[in-house]
């Protein structure tokens, strides 16, 4: 059996052997409507949304407003994906941790021999962990894909014009300009404080680029193009003893 149809089954086990019991929490009519729908609802579990698709990550997370620049979209695809591999990565330790309770209830199971409830309940906890398995799987199978899908993006915004190695690089110049979207918004009816908000930030950025502590965009980039052109080639660096 493949991997995708043992995950199949485990879903359909731990649903299908809980299903005769809803109808003593459902009334008969709805018993029999939960009936009629259950293929629907094992489809519908398994293409729910769980988490951003691409439209989400490039409209909402991504947009212009609050990431105006090629380099601040980059740095916050590298948020999004490590928050979503450190996620997995727990998830992977939880799933392995469920792994083990359900070998424990199985082999609980296995030895129970006398007291029919008491085994009755451990074949109960066993489901609801067999389901909580099928859950993580389904979890991590669409993480994996949002993991990916920054993946993507990023390589799409690194067109090379900008700092990939140093986050600190691009954020004075991409602060400025969101800033300076927030001015446009400013009115007579905008309160002091998020008037303040927004000219303090943009007063102190505009003197640290006069100061020279923060460098402007065209020298940024001018500073990278020089870095990379001005590296070192290690592979003709030969000593001569004498």
């Amino acid at each position: 059996m493949k991997k995708n149809e043992k995950k199949l089954a485990d879903v359909s086990s731990a649903t299908q052997s809980n299903v005769n019991f809803l109808s003593n929490v459902l009334e008969h009519k709805d018993f029999k409507n939960f009936l009629a729908l259950k293929d629907e609802l094992k489809d519908t579990w398994h293409k729910k949304q769980i988490f951003r698709t691409e439209t989400e990550m490039r409209m909402s997370v991504l947009q212009d407003a609050k990431h105006p620049t090629r380099a601040s979209k980059y740095w916050q695809c590298v948020r999004e994906q490590n928050a979503f591999f450190e996620s997995l990565m727990s998830l992977s330790f939880n799933y392995r941790k469920n792994e083990i309770r359900i070998k424990k209830l199985q082999r609980k199971l296995e030895n129970e021999k006398i007291d029919d409830l008491k085994k009755e309940l451990i074949q109960i906890l066993l489901e609801e962990k067999l389901y909580k398995k099928a859950s993580m799987e389904l979890t991590a199978k669409d993480r994996m894909r949002e993991i990916d899908q920054w993946s993507k993006l990023k390589k799409e915004l690194d067109d090379g014009s900008f700092d990939k190695v140093n986050v600190n690089t691009h954020q004075a110049e991409s602060y400025k300009k969101i800033l300076q979207n927030k001015v446009k918004t400013l009115t007579s009816g905008t309160s002091q404080p998020e008037v303040l908000n927004v000219l303090g930030p943009l007063q102190t950025l505009e003197r640290l680029e006069k100061e020279g502590i923060f460098l402007k965009s065209n020298d940024k980039k001018k500073e990278i193009i020089d870095n990379s052109n001005t590296k070192e080639d290690d592979s003709f660096d030969i000593k001569i003893n004498t």
